[in-house]
């Protein structure tokens, strides 16, 4: 899927993380959401390596990237302690200014990134995600129901680990299954990826422990910005099938959050770069190539 990248594996400050990267120009960092891991872009990243040096890496805790051990306080993934391994990637790849699109997961990432280190990211693209804190802040019936793993996720260890680890495939067709698309999505080799990298109760474990970081120490984190915003420009595209524009309003929630940000949302449901690759792609190309800094 990715025939003309490079792997590598780079050392951050206590992870080591795994990815690919390829094509030449300014750099441009993909994340990846759950439970997947960088094979989400393969549908767009050989076309945007015509443009930019593509990094697609796997978050901490996630493929083929290592995982921590978990601490009492959920630091060992927070999106700080995440943000950082991109950080340490980019700068062992060269880049000491660079362009950031993510989805989900990596999109939190992204949005810790962007503001813990402003000097780094020129430009933020995400998909389907608000604010973390804003989103747990406007938790409604509709939105818990919709998204239920949130909830099961922080569940006190070892029980929502032991539960998903009796079935991790049945768990992970649920989860990923259960949007407007279905399934159909997902291609036969990006499935097949997933569904062996979930079968590792290291994975089950990390991710979870992504989710208990994400509703305590990175709302701690959110908290104490004090209202300190993203600077760079920020777009946000969200799939008007999806839980995102049913129970938000989604540029208004990233307006508390950031200086600038535009934003549109698109025919499909969540996993927007695999349901709607082409245009995910031209949005990317588009808003990337504005920017001639990095």
């Amino acid at each position: 899927m990715f025939s003309d990248f490079t792997s590598f594996d780079i050392d951050s400050d206590g992870a080591r993380i795994h990815g690919v990267t390829g094509g030449q120009g300014p750099g441009l960092l993909l994340l990846h959401g759950y439970p997947q891991t960088h094979v989400m872009w393969h549908r767009i990243a050989p076309a945007l390596a015509q443009h930019f040096t593509v990094v697609a890496a796997d978050l901490r805790g996630y493929g083929h990237s290592s995982k921590p051990p978990s601490t009492e306080n959920h630091d060992s993934y927070s999106k700080r302690a995440m943000a950082q391994d991109m950080v340490s990637v980019m700068d062992e790849l060269g880049f000491e200014r660079f362009m950031v699109g993510a989805h989900d997961r990596g999109a939190r990432v992204a949005h810790r990134l962007a503001l813990d280190w402003p000097d780094k990211v020129s430009r933020l693209a995400v998909l389907d995600i608000a604010p973390t804190r804003e989103m747990y802040a406007n938790t409604s019936d509709g939105f818990a129901r919709a998204y239920w793993h949130w909830f099961f996720l922080i569940q006190k260890a070892p029980f929502p680990e032991r539960m998903i680890e009796a079935d991790p495939k049945a768990y992970w067709l649920k989860k990923c299954g259960s949007g407007s698309a279905g399934l159909s999505a997902f291609s036969e080799a990006a499935m097949a990826a997933y569904l062996e990298a979930f079968q590792d109760p290291e994975v089950i474990r990390a991710s979870c422990e992504d989710y208990r970081a994400a509703a305590t120490i990175d709302i701690s984190h959110d908290d104490a910005d004090n209202g300190r915003k993203i600077a760079c420009p920020l777009m946000a595209l969200w799939g008007e099938k999806g839980a995102i524009e049913a129970h938000f309003d989604c540029l208004a929630l990233w307006r508390e959050r950031a200086e600038k940000v535009r934003g549109r949302s698109l025919p499909g449901g969540h996993y927007l770069a695999e349901e709607l690759p082409d245009q995910v792609l031209q949005e990317f190309t588009d808003f990337f190539s504005e920017d001639s800094s990095s």
